[in-house]
This record gives structure tokens, C-alpha cells and sequence, in this order.
């Protein structure tokens, strides 16, 4: 394996926890949104990965366990919303109900921790990768 390939393995983990941590923080911010009678409310997204071949080969030991990430697609929560009677509401129906999108806040703060935790993580790997490289190229002085 060579330290350039261990840089693309962490840089498509960076790219990837990067755009879950988006996604983690657009269904926290709509958790509480409303909508009018007869709109469906905001849905709950999540982001599957999937693991991928880098572009170099690393010889076979490696093949199996050295492999990058990448999205391979935001999925939509199909869970029902919540419904809460509310009639004071801007967007009650005509029985006095309001739709909310079906989002517990602490579940998502706990996957935007661990998001978090697994971009810090990427980021690490990848510093020791170029100081690994930094002290190639000092012993090759």
C-alpha cells in the first residue's frame, strides 16, 4: 500500500462523514417545521455508504481490507409524522391537528456526535500519513 492511497481512503472518509453531518444537521434544524394542511411534512434523511476499490491495486493481502468510502445514497424516513392536537395553530387541519416530521432530536445529536467522532478520526489517519511521508523524505536527504 502506498501512503498516497491512504490519503484517498481517508479523504473519501472526510468527503463522506462531511456529507452526512450535512444531512444530520438539515433534519435537526427541520425537526420542529410545520406545514399547511394537505403538504407532507419534512421526511428524516440518512446516508448509506458503501465501501469502494481505491484506483491502485495494493497487492492481495491488502485488496479485502483497504478499501475507501463513498455514498451510494440519502435515503428518506418513511415513518408516519407525528400528529399533535393543536387548533391554535397556523398549520392545524380542520380537526385542529399539525403534522411534525418524525425526528427525535437526541437520536440525531447522538449520529452528529458520532459523525463527528469518525470525521476527527479520517482526519488523524490522514495527518499521520503525511508525517509519515515528511520523515521519508527526511531520511532520504
Amino acid at each position: 500500500m502506498t501512503l498516497m492511497n491512504a490519503i484517498e481512503i481517508g479523504a473519501s472518509g472526510l468527503t463522506a462523514q462531511r456529507k452526512r453531518l450535512e444531512v444530520l444537521i438539515s433534519n435537526l434544524v427541520n425537526a420542529k417545521t410545520t406545514m399547511p394542511p394537505g403538504v407532507e411534512p419534512f421526511r428524516r434523511k440518512d446516508v448509506l455508504f458503501n465501501a469502494v476499490e481505491p484506483e491502485q491495486s495494493f497487492g492481495s493481502v491488502f485488496d479485502e481490507a483497504s478499501k475507501g468510502v463513498e455514498i451510494s445514497e440519502i435515503v428518506t424516513d418513511r415513518d408516519d409524522p407525528i400528529k399533535r392536537y393543536e387548533p391554535g395553530h397556523q398549520h392545524a387541519d380542520k380537526d385542529g391537528y399539525v403534522l411534525y416530521p418524525n425526528i427525535n432530536p437526541m437520536k440525531e445529536m447522538v449520529n452528529v456526535l458520532s459523525a463527528t467522532r469518525s470525521y476527527e478520526a479520517n482526519l488523524q489517519a490522514v495527518n499521520q500519513v503525511k508525517k509519515m511521508q515528511e520523515k521519508t523524505l527526511e531520511i532520504l536527504k
